[in-house]
């Protein structure tokens, strides 16, 4: 490997690091997969440094091909742009903009059974994609009219209200899908689109499709979490 591969292996290092220790990382991935991350770029941090060193100290033959092996050699440190780029500015998590492009959670299939929600309890906060389940188990009979809150990011403006998402994984942003829930009764001008939010509301049945309806009594702009999946 060449001392252009070697400082691309060290960088990718550099940057597998960064994202860790600044708690980045969380955008791409599952929060736990932190240490693992931390190894990783210890690991590879070291075999670029051990490439270069070796890179540096070998004295390339002179040959036919030299100008040849050169002229590789100026190609692959063209690598290093987009390398160098993630060091600098890390891309951010994903949001509205994929919500209608991609597939979303299908939260009818393999739907459990819910016990109710207790009454004179305070609102109860719930993931959008429990939200989902519930709507779709027998009508929401498990929501008996508790109020819940639900956290996640504006998708854009809907008939009445707006779109609330979220994006569940199973392993990193590569596999996100959204989960989406129709905010209606609002009052006031619609928060921006990939603004985070807190909604807390009741059930409304018999509405919505395959998107579940809530009725907001209150849309409180919230900081986007650390960890923004589901």
């Amino acid at each position: 490997m060449t001392a252009a591969g070697g400082t691309i292996t060290l960088l990718v290092g550099a940057v597998l690091m960064r994202l860790t220790l600044t708690g980045t990382y969380e955008r791409y991935v599952r929060v736990g997969m932190g240490p693992w991350l931390a190894v990783a770029g210890i690991v590879v941090i070291v075999v670029g440094l051990v490439t270069l060193l070796q890179a540096v100290r070998r004295v390339p033959a002179v040959d036919a091909h030299h100008h040849e092996h050169e002229h590789g050699i100026g190609v692959g440190w063209l690598l290093l742009a987009p390398v160098a780029a993630l060091l600098l500015v890390a891309p951010p998590t994903l949001g509205s903009y994929g919500v209608a492009r991609g597939a979303a959670v299908d939260v009818r299939q393999g739907a459990p059974v819910f016990d109710p929600l207790p009454h004179g309890a305070p609102p109860r906060p719930m993931t959008l994609l429990e939200y989902g389940q519930r709507a779709f188990d027998h009508n929401g009979a498990s929501f008996r009219r508790v109020p819940v809150e639900l956290s996640g990011f504006v998708s854009g403006p809907a008939d009445g209200g707006f779109q609330l998402a979220r994006y569940q994984i199973a392993c990193c942003a590569a596999d996100a899908v959204p989960v989406v829930v129709h905010v209606v009764g609002t009052a006031g001008d619609t928060p921006s689109s990939d603004q985070w939010v807190t909604v807390t509301g009741t059930f409304v049945p018999g509405g919505g499709g395959d998107v579940p309806l809530i009725r907001a009594t209150s849309v409180a702009e919230i900081a986007a979490p650390n960890d923004a999946y589901e």
